[in-house]
């Protein structure tokens, strides 16, 4: 069952080959089975999902309406909320929080009977791309069980990749869905901002942060962004746009369509990802696909303006885990001062801290100016440029990362880390919607993704580039050998 689609598993429930509960439980056996080993899960919802499960199977023994989503098991980054299970975003500070209200995309899921499996692990409060921040335990890549499943969704990467689920949500601030879904051989698809509600995300970047899905297949992908792609009230910055047909489109034709590359920004690139990059441009032009250059140069600077907005937004966000109102409290403090000062210290880990840091700095007096307000004129401008590119080409193409899954712990300094969103990070500046899909392997076996970036509002026409490049191509039919 694990080797199906998250549709195939649907339909085989609707035609009554198998029930829902089956499918529960087929899957919770796989995570008790495989799970010690990659470490995808924080927590695993066995109760709450045979409970579902059985209703499920009333509902259609009964005659009901299901949903679109019926009997699919889905597993749910946890910074995204549950109502009544606990949310720890992977850190200390966290351990005793339950949240009070599921979040819209979960609701959204709920409403189309889907199953919600567990919570995934992630670099703490989504900061990092190796998964290796997570303050409460460590997850490894299943396609190599020495190196980092990527980050900060790297959980869910890793439970889809596994096939412990068939899909798994994240959460996207500068290439946290696509980076991870590259290094584990799966898809992952940041939305255009604001087309899926952020109500219910423990927010990192507010004006960056989005949540999408990883999944096996493209035609999964485009399942859950029919369901939670919808308006929210509850969100100010949701678009306000209805639900798309996007399997509807689904043709498998590029013909006269044209993808730029940016090769200016490209350059340095490792001769392996190079390769596997070059060959995925092949397949766009054998399916009538034409390649255009693009300038894309001043991307470049993307992580440096990044790293001062997304730590300044961190850095107002996260003031309010303060000891006071919830998660952890020192219990050595005996002053005020001391709760604030203590149960921080005591909470967060160092990368956190760091970001916190570096954030108040670029907001200080004295140096807003300097840093804050000359990354917003910059990012202005990486908007202008993306408008610019996309006059004379329908959908841009890069790689997702610089290179295939490393080592846990091979990458010692921050900003070597940082490096690894190098090519991702430009897409959530700029707003824009952007596709990882599996595009080739490197000599030792190890994944690498190809990244299809749209204008605006345009998740529809990514999602179509790449199921058409999927159809072609089997790299996505691939398991790792320790999990088949």
């Amino acid at each position: 069952m694990h080797t199906l689609s998250a549709i195939e598993i649907r339909d085989r429930f609707l035609r009554g080959e198998i029930t829902a509960k089956a499918i529960a439980q087929h899957f919770l056996t796989r995570i008790e089975t495989f799970d010690p080993q990659i470490g995808a899960f924080l927590c695993v919802l066995k109760e709450r999902v045979i409970k579902q499960a059985e209703w499920l199977d009333n509902k259609k023994a009964t005659g009901q309406k299901l949903g679109k989503l019926a009997a699919i098991p889905i597993a749910i980054k946890d910074n995204i909320h549950i109502d009544g299970e606990i949310t720890t975003c992977a850190s200390k500070f966290l351990t005793n929080f339950k949240a009070p209200f599921s979040s819209t995309a979960v609701h959204l899921l709920e409403q189309e009977d889907a199953l919600l499996i567990g919570k995934t692990n992630l670099d703490e409060f989504a900061m990092g791309s190796s998964t290796e921040n997570s303050a409460l335990q460590k997850t490894f890549n299943p396609w190599n069980l020495k190196c980092i499943p990527g980050g900060s969704s790297g959980g869910s990467a890793a439970a889809v990749a596994g096939r412990l689920c068939p899909i798994a949500l994240g959460s996207d601030t500068g290439g946290s869905i696509r980076q991870p879904a590259s290094l584990c051989g799966v898809v992952g698809f940041k939305p255009t901002y604001g087309r899926v509600s952020r109500y219910g995300l423990v927010a990192y970047g507010s004006s960056l942060d989005q949540i999408g899905p990883i999944a096996t297949t493209t035609a999964d992908t485009a399942l859950i962004m029919e369901v939670i792609g919808q308006h929210c009230l509850k969100d100010s910055t949701s678009l306000p746009m209805q639900a798309e047909d996007y399997l509807g489109k689904f043709d498998g034709q590029l013909k006269g369509k044209k993808i730029g590359v940016p090769r200016q920004f490209l350059e340095g690139l490792a001769d392996e990802p190079q390769k596997i990059f070059d060959n995925s441009l092949a397949v766009f032009k054998s399916l009538g696909a034409e390649i255009v250059d693009v300038d894309l140069s001043l991307l470049k600077y993307s992580l440096a303006v990044y790293y001062i907005l997304a730590t300044a937004e961190a850095s107002t966000n996260l003031a309010r885990f303060d000891g006071i109102r919830y998660g952890h409290r020192s219990p050595k403090a005996q002053t005020l001062d001391e709760v604030y000062e203590l149960s921080k210290e005591e909470g967060f880990g160092s990368e956190v801290k760091r970001r916190i840091l570096l954030g108040t700095y670029v907001l200080s007096a004295g140096f807003q100016d300097a840093y804050y307000r000359k990354a917003q004129k910059v990012r202005a401008l990486m908007i202008q440029k993306f408008k610019e590119a996309f006059q004379k080409c329908d959908l841009v193409a890069t790689p997702v990362c610089p290179c295939a899954a490393f080592e846990i712990g091979a990458i010692k300094t921050p900003l070597e880390m940082y490096l690894e969103d190098i090519y991702t990070i430009s897409s959530n500046l700029a707003g824009v919607p952007a596709i990882s899909i599996p595009s080739g392997f490197t000599q030792d076996r190890k994944p690498l993704g190809l990244q299809i970036i749209g204008p605006q509002k345009q998740d529809v026409a990514v999602l179509h580039a790449a199921n058409a490049f999927e159809r072609v191509t089997d790299y996505h039919r691939s398991i790792p050998e320790f999990v088949k």
